[in-house]
């Protein structure tokens, strides 16, 4: 039986890591996690952020996860919306999910990313 998810895998096309570097750890705040040596020399990136484990793997066909996502829980939402805004990441509110606030963005491979917050 499942007990939690231990990461979130998304794609990135050959030689993206250092966008990913900045942005993953830069605009959004996470900590790069190193790889085992084995999957070290795949290429990709492993960051971490509390609880939350995302990997970056990199493939050679690589397209852009749009419906597949992750979403991250945020706190304070709209300082962290501003924060991505002001790097220059899209910031598209979405009000669909009732008792959250939630805003959309990509990574700067072109990956959705869903950002939320419980809200009252």
């Amino acid at each position: 039986m499942p007990t939690a998810v231990d990461h979130v895998r998304l794609a990135a096309p050959p030689g993206s890591e250092d966008r990913l570097r900045a942005y993953y750890a830069a605009v959004l705040g996470m900590a790069e996690v190193p790889k085992p040596p084995i999957p070290a020399v795949r290429g990709g990136c492993w960051f971490r952020a509390g609880d939350i484990r995302l990997h970056l793997g990199i493939e050679d066909d690589f397209r852009p996860a749009w419906k597949a996502h992750p979403g991250l829980r945020v706190t304070g939402i709209e300082a962290y919306a501003t924060r991505l805004a002001c790097h220059g990441a899209p910031v598209i509110w979405d009000d669909g999910l009732p008792g959250h606030r939630r805003f959309y963005s990509e990574d700067p491979v072109g990956n959705l990313l869903e950002f939320l917050e419980p809200s009252g």
